[in-house]
């Protein structure tokens, strides 16, 4: 089977163009074009949620793969080496007109030096993104910015109850019965009084 895939996303609407262009390529080179699948994607979802699983498990061995361009596949140049390497192991030859790729198999000589070329790039293309990472973490912290998660309790939903669970710890209330006016488990009220500094020695097995 001959399959022209059509790739479409919600900011970058162009279905009939990719289509077009496919069947140009299709009669250039007297193939005809079996079915055509298209899938619409988010570029902030995964792999799995964009369907592009429904790509590979449909495509079967000695089936043909005709896309506009390689960038169709994937969000990154690693997630698209990673489906290609995908295809080429199930026996799917792909064409990708913009590249003039044609992948048959991965046994043949243009395969591999295709696939091998591809994982370099692929490689090369995260070893970049750690660079980045780690300049732009260097830079701030040149600039005095404090990375990580910041020091001291976090917000919560008892926040706005502080000055009153203070009042009742001042009365001497016990934990356990402010945490029953509350309508909140001893626990959470226990580790929110320790982490503001609320609690008095003598009330601390209360």
């Amino acid at each position: 089977m001959i399959i022209g895939y059509v790739r479409v996303s919600k900011i970058n609407q162009e279905p009939e163009h990719q289509r077009n262009t496919i069947l140009e390529f299709a009669n250039r080179n007297r193939i005809i074009v079996d079915e055509f699948m298209r899938i619409e994607i988010s570029s902030r979802k995964s792999k799995e949620q964009r369907k592009i699983d429904e790509l590979l498990e449909k495509t079967t061995q000695n089936d043909t793969l005709i896309i506009t361009e390689l960038s169709r596949l994937g969000r990154s140049f690693s997630e698209v080496i990673a489906i290609v390497n995908e295809l080429i192991n199930k026996g799917v030859r792909l064409i990708s007109i913009k590249e003039t790729i044609d992948l048959k198999d991965h046994h043949s000589i243009q395969s591999k030096v295709m696939i091998t070329m591809f994982s370099l790039f692929s490689e090369l293309e995260r070893d970049l993104i750690s660079q980045r990472t780690k300049e732009a973490l260097a830079t701030k912290k040149m600039n005095g910015v404090k990375l990580g998660r910041p020091k001291g309790p976090g917000k919560s939903k008892l926040d706005t109850h502080k000055d009153k669970i203070q009042e009742f710890l001042d009365k001497d209330v016990s934990i356990l019965s402010i945490s029953k006016i509350l309508g909140v488990s001893y626990p959470t009220l226990f580790n929110f009084i320790k982490q503001r500094r609320m609690l008095k020695a003598s009330q601390r097995n209360n």
